[in-house]
């Protein structure tokens, strides 16, 4: 971490440091119950998933509630940067931000530079030793057990994330999150149920169930896997809602009453976020992933035959210590047969603090790279096809904008298209269409990743 920065950072730069404020860790909460005499604009820069993005509400929610202005970074006197740390690339992009906001404070832009998020949680000493002129570190907020949480909102008016629990049950061999966030923790399903019923009365049209991993809901609060159940007082407690979404379940974590409760509820969408991370028995026990090559089969076709419609999105792992070549083959294998609607791919990243970071047999570096490059592209063919059923199809989606200098084009999304993540479907229409509206399409053309279509 400390290598990354010295090598962002100019000479000159360093010599200059003792002369500027030196940066102090702060609890999150400190920080956000400081009441300031002064009213300040505040803009946030948001990195990462949309678990932080939930963070950065919080963080606005509570900034706003004492006095201060919620505007764009460009127009702030203080720029909160909330970091992500979850693999290297992630770091990388969290530093140069850090590096460009300090550039704006030191021309005059602006007064202060606040890093919030995993990156000041984990590397808090080392980041205050290298970047002094950094005003305060604030780690990561607290998710409240008990009562729902003060935001701003930085989504559209038609969608929201809700967060339903904090860290994850699991512990994965090549994971940080737990170190980072601490020990898996629940909502109570009054609390979450409170932040729905107000989002449905504003007239939000979709929400987004996150966490680290949601099908370990309740275990710790209800000592029991408790999704299924809030999920049926989530749709009775809703009307204006129509879309229900869930990201990041554990494959290990889904049960058959969960299934159920998808396959059955209008409301939520045959859309399932899975991430498998690899199939070879050998490395899911390396992993510490809990669940089997065949156990992770058999949950597949369980899901296929219950949820004909699903979309499953899931994300691998590709160079873990240890993946051999005939690994590999098994996994391109798995992804060819199981014909998976989304997929991600990462590049094992070796992290600080995990049982993973000392084994042995790392991966080069070029093979990791040519192994992503397989992957991505047989994924890419399975795609392509995949998107060819939907020709001709009628398909409902929700309007989500309209391009500017577009006449009569909108930009909308399925329900098998999460926000951020997933395509987009690109509808034709002469008729004023606005965000979270539903329409019907009939689709025209498809791509990789894309749909369009024309309104019916």
């Amino acid at each position: 971490m400390v290598y990354q920065l010295k090598n962002k950072r100019n000479a000159s730069v360093k010599s200059t440091r003792k002369s500027l404020l030196f940066a102090r860790t702060r609890t999150t909460k400190d920080f956000l119950e400081e009441r300031k005499s002064a009213s300040y604009k505040v803009g946030v820069i948001n990195l990462g998933c949309a678990r932080n993005l939930v963070d950065s509400q919080m963080i606005l929610g509570r900034l706003k509630k004492n006095g201060h202005r919620i505007v764009e970074v460009e127009q702030a006197d203080i720029a909160i940067v909330n970091t992500c740390s979850f693999i290297e690339d992630a770091r990388k992009e969290s530093v140069d931000v850090i590096l460009e906001l300090l550039e704006l404070k030191k021309q005059g832009k602006l007064k202060k530079v606040i890093v919030a998020g995993c990156l000041a949680q984990r590397y808090s000493s080392e980041l205050i030793k290298e970047l002094p002129e950094v005003d305060a570190f604030i780690g990561t907020p607290t998710l409240p057990k008990d009562s729902m949480p003060s935001q701003y909102s930085l989504t559209p008016a038609h969608f929201a994330y809700v967060k339903i629990c904090e860290s994850c049950f699991n512990q994965c061999s090549f994971c940080a999150i737990p170190r980072i966030k601490g020990k898996f923790s629940s909502r109570t399903i009054e609390s979450i149920l409170s932040e729905i019923k107000q989002l449905d009365r504003r007239g939000v049209k979709e929400i987004n169930i996150i966490g680290q991993d949601i099908t370990a809901y309740g275990m710790d609060l209800y000592r029991t896997k408790s999704l299924a159940r809030l999920l049926k007082e989530i749709v009775q407690a809703t009307r204006n809602i129509q879309w229900i979404r869930l990201l990041y379940a554990f494959p290990a974590h889904v049960t058959d009453e969960l299934i159920e409760v998808i396959a059955n509820e209008k409301k939520i969408c045959n859309y399932i976020d899975m991430p498998m991370q690899h199939i070879s028995d050998h490395l899911l026990t390396s992993m510490h992933r809990s669940i089997t090559t065949q156990q992770t089969k058999n949950l597949i076709t369980k899901i296929r035959q219950n949820i004909p419609s699903a979309s499953l999105r899931t994300t691998f792992i590709v160079g873990f210590p240890g993946e051999t070549d005939a690994d590999f083959r098994e996994l391109l294998g798995f992804i060819e047969q199981s014909r998976f609607e989304r997929a991600g791919v990462f590049v094992y990243s070796r992290e600080e603090g995990t049982p993973a970071y000392d084994l042995s047999h790392q991966v080069p570096a070029k093979i990791k790279k040519q192994r992503l490059d397989a992957l991505m592209s047989k994924q890419q063919e399975i795609s392509l096809e995949t998107q060819k059923q939907f020709l001709g199809r009628r398909l409902t989606v929700m309007i989500d904008e309209k391009p500017n200098n577009e006449p009569d084009l909108y930009l909308a999304r399925s329900e098998y298209d999460a926000p951020e993540v997933d395509g987009l479907v690109y509808v034709h229409s002469r008729k004023a269409l606005y965000p979270g509206d539903f329409v019907q399409v009939e689709i025209t053309d498809t791509y990789e990743y894309d749909l369009a279509g024309e309104l019916l």
